[in-house]
């Protein structure tokens, strides 16, 4: 240890091109009292070439050079560091102490290799989780499951080490079918000792393997032991069906801190939209945020804020590419805002989304089983090569309880739950749980409709494939290059991308840019003056264009097609000729003349077929004015609406001259949910983009996102 200090310590001093600053992590002491020897841990997303191949990461504090692990898990296709573990030990913070830890690239030093845990088992260390079933005790022994050599190794080096594994819960030696515990051990070694210091025991119990029969409810006492300390219990805790929960303990003192990234390095690395910094979060909202989460039971099976009916339609501050509370941590790295989307990301564990292969120990590969579904219906997982159904076994227990469940997931309303919490933590039940998202997105599918292993999205309402592709990506992305699932989520991303590329980018199956029946019936099924099934709804169809800029940022080239013919969807409905932007964010738009005509050619043609009363005649308030002969964003516009709201009783204030209709005066109406498609389509360099894009953002009423900025996202 001293001779790689005195080596950082050289380099730092040289002030060379051999350290290149990066930027610094904000560390804020959380308690009251001064803490010595502070192990800090997170994770850390980094650019394209911001810390290439054969270079390693240093770090300073208050201007002295501090040692630092940097577990490396992804890398981008230049062999440049992409998301990386990194691992320090401060020397000592006051009480309420605010300070930096500056880091630097440095070209990588002969690596200290990882420890077992022998020398943590010899100490005395044990966790032992105990599930009370019926009267009869389950349990797991992690200490047990590390003597035996079975463990994973999570991190390695110096400064610490994470060992993981997994068994059953035992009873008398025989393991219960339905329940599993994960263990992830992480010991940290103070410098210049060869002693443990303080072991943080992260445990998960599941009930969630896919092709155990019977699959169903589990009621039972559970208790967690640390250092044969009673560390938590939980009286009669229903264990849902294909669902999980975690807690996290210490032995040893637990560092109080929170980490603050750097807010601009951290969108600049592209990992996240880019979120408007000249947002600032509300404090009141934060405060609010705090409050409702610590109101709300946020234990094992809950799930606090969220809606229980994922299905249930209407704006909501869970949907976007991030939710509302995971953009208000990135726009203020507050603890609060942390807490809540942490939380949140932990109790994703709680809805039946959850199916691993006993076998492989991963998430249920539809590579492996085609025809996986999470459900039978009819032959549609029928494996004519097997000649075996492969659908899941549901529970179809008759014990009162023994299946029901709080929680209804689906795709078309589906919240980014854990892949920022894995992004900034690198804590892997946050990876499994992106993982299980991802996955269960393919399995609740069709075999059929998603081209079995191919595991197309486009059977789904177009929202669904937008969140669906969305969280996909970020698997694909953000899932460690060693681990076994990580070519399976490019590879489904990669087919689903070429889908599109071939699909509309190649073949144009329409002029405006819209997703349409040509992927699935759901795009043009909305009815309106042209009578049923000939309208869209730009706003379904706004969503998966932020999701393939997303995905385009991220730097998966195969979106760049398809989000570059995309962008004239969004673009076309604020600049093309006979289009009034004012309505740029309708509700439905008519997109033909009838069902079983051709789709319009132009946006004039779409914009005058949709602005009419359903029975197609045109809309005139009580003066007789047609809205269609008012001037494009002019105040005598602004009046016609002002006029039709009093002839139908509406009261609301007067309308403005350039405010768009669909609630433009929420965080949650439809030009919201257009800003984002907006912003990437900006960057494409189609004609008329950025024209667009200013605009929209120039238009004269416009939500507060102070609380709620999950669509605040802005061109890069």
């Amino acid at each position: 240890m001293k001779s790689f200090l005195s080596y950082l310590a050289a380099l730092l001093s040289a002030g060379t091109a051999a350290a290149a600053q990066l930027p610094a992590l904000q560390v804020n002491d959380m308690s009251a009292q001064m803490q010595a020897g502070v192990p800090v841990t997170v994770g850390h997303v980094f650019a394209k070439g911001d810390v290439n191949a054969g270079e390693t990461i240093a770090a300073t504090f208050k201007g002295v050079a501090i040692p630092l692990q940097a577990d490396v898990k992804a890398t981008h296709a230049d062999g440049s560091i992409r998301h990386a573990v990194l691992t320090t030990v401060l020397p000592q913070l006051a009480g309420g102490e605010t300070a930096d830890v500056a880091l630097a690239t440095i070209p990588v030093l002969v690596p200290s290799g990882g420890a077992g845990p022998d020398a943590l088992l010899a100490s005395g260390f044990n966790a032992v989780v105990r599930l009370n079933v019926g009267g009869v005790t389950y349990s797991a022994d992690a200490a047990q499951l590390l003597a035996g050599k079975a463990y994973k190794t999570w991190l390695a080096g110096p400064l610490v080490n994470e060992w993981q594994v997994a068994g059953p819960v035992l009873a008398n030696g025989l393991a219960h079918p339905h329940l599993a515990v994960r263990f992830a051990i992480r010991s940290y070694r103070l410098p210049g000792t060869d002693r443990p210091g303080p072991t943080r025991v992260d445990v998960t119990v599941e009930n969630n393997w896919a092709y155990e029969p019977n699959p169903k409810n589990v009621t039972y006492d559970a208790e967690v032991v640390v250092n044969n300390q009673l560390t938590y219990s939980r009286a009669a805790l229903s264990h849902f069906h294909h669902a999980r929960w975690r807690k996290v303990f210490w032995a040893g003192a637990e560092p109080k801190v929170h980490v603050k990234h750097d807010i601009a390095y951290l969108l600049g690395t592209r990992a996240l939209p880019n979120y408007d910094r000249t947002v600032v979060p509300s404090q009141t909202g934060l405060a609010r945020m705090k409050t409702d989460w610590e109101a709300a039971d946020s234990g094992p099976m809950a799930m606090p804020l969220v809606n229980k009916y994922m299905p249930s339609t209407g704006g909501r501050p869970d949907i976007g590419l991030q939710h509302a509370w995971a953009a208000m941590y990135i726009l203020s790295m507050d603890a609060r805002a942390r807490q809540v989307t942490a939380g949140l990301g932990d109790l994703a564990g709680s809805w039946p989304v959850h199916y691993r292969d006993k076998n492989t120990d991963q998430v249920v590969s539809i590579i492996e089983y085609p025809y996986v579904r999470d459900l039978r219906i009819g032959s549609d997982s029928y494996n004519p090569v097997t000649k075996k159904h492969e659908d899941m076994p549901r529970c179809t227990s008759t014990e009162a309880g023994a299946c029901a469940t709080p929680y209804t997931p689906d795709s078309a309303h589906q919240p980014s739950f854990a892949y920022l919490p894995y992004l900034l933590t690198g804590d892997t039940y946050y990876l499994d749980e992106l993982q299980f998202w991802a996955n269960w997105n393919l399995v609740t599918m069709n075999p059929h409709y998603r081209a079995l292993s191919k595991g197309l999205v486009k059977g789904n309402q177009v929202r669904a494939q937008a969140w669906s592709l969305r969280t996909l990506g970020h698997a694909a992305y953000i899932t460690p290059d060693a681990h076994p699932m990580k070519a399976y989520f490019n590879q489904v991303l990669k087919d689903n991308l070429d889908f599109y590329n071939t699909t509309f980018a190649g073949s144009a199956t329409n002029q405006l840019g819209f997703i349409d029946n040509t992927a699935t019936g759901y795009a043009v099924a909305y009815g309106g003056p042209t009578g049923p099934g000939t309208g869209v709804a730009p706003w379904m169809d706004d969503f998966f264009t932020s999701a393939v800029g997303h995905l385009n940022e991220m730097g998966f080239t195969a979106a760049e097609p398809i989000l570059t013919w995309k962008a004239r969807f969004p673009v076309g409905r604020m600049m093309a000729s006979g289009y009034c932007w004012i309505d740029g964010a309708v509700y439905a738009l008519m997109v033909r003349p009838s069902a079983t005509s051709g789709y319009f050619t132009s946006f004039a043609e779409a914009y005058q077929a949709t602005l009419r009363n359903n029975d197609g005649s045109p809309m005139v308030n009580s003066t007789g004015a047609r809205y269609l002969d008012q001037p494009c964003g002019s105040q005598a516009q602004a009046n016609w609406r002002t006029q039709a709201d009093k002839d139908a009783k509406v009261w609301r204030t007067p309308w403005l001259a350039g405010e768009m209709t669909g609630y433009s005066a929420s965080q949650e109406g439809y030009p919201s949910n257009m800003q984002p498609a907006l912003a990437m389509a900006a960057v494409t360099g189609i004609p008329n983009a950025r024209e667009a894009w200013s605009r929209f953002i120039n238009r004269s009423v416009k939500p507060n996102y102070s609380e709620r900025p999950q669509f605040a996202i802005v061109p890069r």
